[in-house]
């Protein structure tokens, strides 16, 4: 109960520091003019988002950052080991190198030679898969993090070398998967806030304090952004944050060993995805047919005649019960 005390108020640490410093950020953004640029193919009611500040990852990055790391500077000079966990300094570093590649693609978008269309899509998905690797590895060689639980079994499932490439795949999907989710105010950091404590608390019935500190830290801090965020948007989180923010969620799911779960607990950022493939592939087979009236699937609501914030509550209850139903079938 005392882990559990700790790690919420943790928690609202993280969103008292991002909601402070969460103005004085806006107006460095808005001084430099980092403002998000809207595609010509998006629905029209999209364009009143033309020149809102993007690249606002930055918000909660830096806070869980800040946290996290005071925590785990306490372990690592050796002063005391009992109140932090080293094992989170892996997703720490994720969280930092997928938001260093969005910070690179959101400013090539906005002020590079690509102005408009960021980083070529080649690029930003070898560096994607190369940090995936990296991690997959550390997980299963390093960490020793279970390889998969399975509702039903009550042990660890063993991959062998298949963990690696299974991983990697998984930290990739579900960074795309944030991204794609990321379109409308408050979408995606509601979205992954309430995976995110979903792992938090799986990490808390698994007695991964540190984990799960880092877990509640972390939705302290979307919880902050979010004050900013929901509609109508002051502030827009760019791939800064879609990117480490489902990179992060991923893994903090292979650290658990339930990443099956995402499947459920992350079914909003998976039909996402899913309708993007979709959508190209049946654009592919049929020769210029649409599935979908627009992709991602949020944008297709819109265009049925949902307003932008019905599409959103309706996501996030989905997803809510979603993570409702994963935690209760992790422990299966």
């Amino acid at each position: 109960m005392r882990q559990i005390a700790f790690s919420l108020s943790l928690a609202g640490l993280a969103f008292i520091m991002t909601a402070i410093w969460g103005g004085p950020l806006l107006r460095i953004l808005r001084h430099f003019k980092v403002g998000k640029i809207i595609r010509v193919e998006e629905p029209d009611s999209h364009r009143v988002k033309m020149g809102t500040p993007t690249m606002g990852g930055v918000m909660f990055i830096l806070s869980v950052l800040l946290l996290s790391g005071l925590l785990n500077a306490v372990a690592l000079i050796g002063v005391a080991t009992s109140g932090v966990g080293r094992s989170v300094l892996l997703p720490m570093v994720v969280m930092f190198g997928y938001a260093l590649l969005g910070a690179v693609d959101d400013w090539e978008g906005i002020r590079g030679k690509r102005k408009g269309d960021g980083m070529r899509s080649s690029t930003k998905f070898t560096f994607q898969v190369l940090l995936a690797i990296g991690t997959a590895y550390v997980l299963k060689y390093v960490i020793d993090a279970p390889d998969v639980y399975i509702p039903g079994l009550f042990f660890e499932v063993e991959l062998g070398w298949f963990y690696v490439p299974i991983a990697a795949f998984i930290i990739v999907a579900e960074s795309n998967a944030i991204n794609f989710t990321d379109g409308l105010d408050g979408l995606a950091g509601l979205i992954a806030a309430t995976a995110i404590a979903a792992f938090g608390g799986i990490a808390l019935i698994q007695e991964q304090v540190y984990l799960a500190r880092f877990c509640f830290i972390l939705v302290g801090a979307l919880f902050g952004f979010l004050w900013f965020n929901v509609h109508p948007a002051e502030l827009i989180m760019g791939d800064t944050g879609s990117l480490s923010l489902g990179a992060v969620l991923a893994v903090v799911a292979l650290m658990t060993g339930q990443w099956p779960m995402l499947l459920i607990i992350g079914i909003i950022p998976l039909s996402e995805m899913l309708s993007v493939v979709i959508q190209i592939g049946y654009f592919k087979w049929t020769k210029g047919k649409r599935f979908f009236k627009m992709a991602p699937i949020h944008l297709h609501f819109e265009l049925l005649g949902w307003s932008e914030t019905q599409v959103v509550q309706r996501f996030w209850l989905i997803g809510l019960m979603a993570a409702l139903i994963g935690i209760g079938l992790s422990q299966v």
